[in-house]
């Protein structure tokens, strides 16, 4: 039940860009970052470190009927290495939430939603984002829904930009996460069985990579563009 979702060699890489964030703060080359999207740097850290870390943890929440499941190995979605748990009992496939590719997120999303009066706007650009992920989306045998790693981030910015210039970054993270789970995950949850998956974990294997970059991106967003002279107020 608890596994990383991603193979070594991408975790790894976005272990990488996490401290690689850290270091750009701390040189003040994205000073403003966590100003403009209206959250402390030091809260932000941490829940993309949980984040991170909490893909490792699933929350179980629902059980498919009994079939034949896949157990152990890797399967490779666009060239992403992506985890199939070793199981050694279970009857049918666990619906699961994962905590640091579902939980964490949401609570931040909700957060920089009501603290930035986006209300609107994070409706708009999430129902359309659902839709683009739906489509996207892909059933993968072992493993559940997965869609390709850049998507979740590209769209994210793309509907950002169009949607609220001032406030690009926070709907960027707002518009990818949510869009993502609800569009790529929960939409498609009626088409999992026969998929032989042990664990179908929302926001875990599968859209897990494209939810943390969609966070590296909107930090990294929010340091390119105008200071804010609000400062961060969680």
């Amino acid at each position: 039940m608890h596994y990383f979702p991603i193979g070594l060699p991408i975790l790894f890489l976005l272990l990488l860009l996490f401290l690689a964030l850290i270091i750009l703060i701390e040189i003040n080359v994205l000073t403003y970052a966590f100003h403009k999207m209206g959250v402390n740097h030091r809260y932000v850290f941490a829940l993309l470190l949980l984040s991170l870390l909490g893909s490792y943890i699933n929350i179980p929440v629902y059980q498919l009927p009994p079939e034949h499941l896949r157990s152990g190995g890797t399967v490779f979605f666009f060239g992403v290495p992506t985890m199939i748990p070793m199981v050694t009992e279970a009857p049918g496939t666990v619906i699961a939430v994962n905590l640091g590719g579902a939980v964490i997120p949401i609570f931040l999303a909700v957060y920089l939603i009501v603290s930035n009066g986006l209300y609107l706007r994070a409706l708009v650009g999430t129902a359309i984002a659902a839709v683009i992920f739906h489509h996207m989306a892909h059933l993968v045998p072992g493993v559940g829904i997965a869609v390709p790693i850049l998507v979740p981030a590209l769209v994210a910015l793309g509907l950002g930009l169009i949607l609220s210039w001032r406030h690009t970054p926070a709907l960027a993270y707002v518009v990818g996460t949510l869009g993502t789970l609800i569009g790529a995950d929960l939409t498609n949850l009626g088409k999992l069985q026969g998929l032989g998956a042990p664990v179908a974990s929302i926001g875990g294997a599968g859209t897990f990579d494209g939810i943390f970059l969609t966070g590296i991106l909107a930090v990294l967003l929010a340091g390119l563009m105008s200071p804010s002279t609000q400062p961060g107020r969680i």
